[in-house]
């Protein structure tokens, strides 16, 4: 049978209170689209923990400045469901823009804490309320037991978390480790902009990653490059005043041409 597709609300919630009735444990894995096998592993993920899962596909236009890429954001709707299907994903929760923010919309969530670290709200300012305001919206319409996020976008990560507690959610939030290609490469939806010969240079950027955390591993301390590249706290992201704050995190920013490529790796 095709996959189903619901793109109201009441519809969502008509399919998710039946399963709630039968005691059946529920999963979100939210996406923009345009899957490749990072997404893919948080569906396994979620299959791995629920007995039902729902992959949301919506391109949100609130975490995009006016200067970013929403139109050209890639986009591939029937492989995405061709491979959702063959997954087994229960539903495909797909809402229009109108959708999510009607005429006369007036509300969004404004993130501090982790959402305030320097890192990418330093060259995104606009980024993180985007995000916290649809995935707060995604999480109360869905009303999952667990919603799936990558640790590649590992600063998000940290501020759905933050959200969920501190909205009293009833939601675990559950990472999934980075999915990268043999030479290191984090998969991402915009790695399809690099050129062949930015492709080429972009591994360097995990490259750096590890070879800083080897060195803060060894007890040193590391220089700021790139947009950044920073040791923080893996919990709060915030800096640190020794190497004996951990756990820590190193996170990186860099533009390889036109694309900006973000990764973060554990120390």
């Amino acid at each position: 049978m095709p996959i189903r597709v619901v793109r109201t609300v009441s519809a969502l919630r008509r399919a998710v209170m039946r399963w709630r009735v039968a005691g059946e444990r529920i999963a979100l894995v939210p996406t923009m689209g345009a899957l490749h096998a990072g997404h893919l592993a948080l569906v396994r993920a979620a299959r791995r923990r629920a007995r039902r899962v729902v992959v949301s596909i919506f391109v949100n236009p609130a975490q995009f400045a006016p200067h970013e890429d929403l139109a050209s954001y890639p986009r591939s709707w029937d492989t995405d469901l061709a491979a959702l299907s063959d997954m087994g994903v229960d539903l495909v929760w797909a809402p229009a823009v109108a959708a999510m923010y009607p005429p006369g919309f007036a509300t969004r969530i404004v993130p501090e804490g982790p959402a305030t670290a320097g890192l990418e709200d330093k060259f995104r300012p606009h980024f993180f309320a985007g995000v916290a305001t649809v995935v707060g919206k995604l999480l109360i319409q869905c009303a999952p037991d667990l919603a799936m996020f990558g640790e590649k976008d590992y600063q998000q990560l940290k501020v759905v978390t933050r959200l969920a507690n501190d909205l009293d959610l009833p939601v675990k939030i559950v990472a999934v480790a980075t999915v990268r290609e043999p030479d290191g490469l984090a998969l991402s939806s915009r790695n399809g902009y690099l050129s062949a010969s930015e492709r080429a240079a972009a591994p360097a950027l995990y490259r750096v990653l590890k070879d800083c955390a080897d060195k803060i591993a060894r007890g040193e301390l590391t220089a700021r490059v790139l947009d950044y590249l920073e040791a923080r706290h893996a919990d709060t992201l915030a800096p640190l005043s020794s190497l004996a704050d951990g756990p820590i995190r190193l996170l990186v920013a860099a533009r390889i041409g036109k694309t900006r490529l973000i990764d973060n790796i554990a120390v």
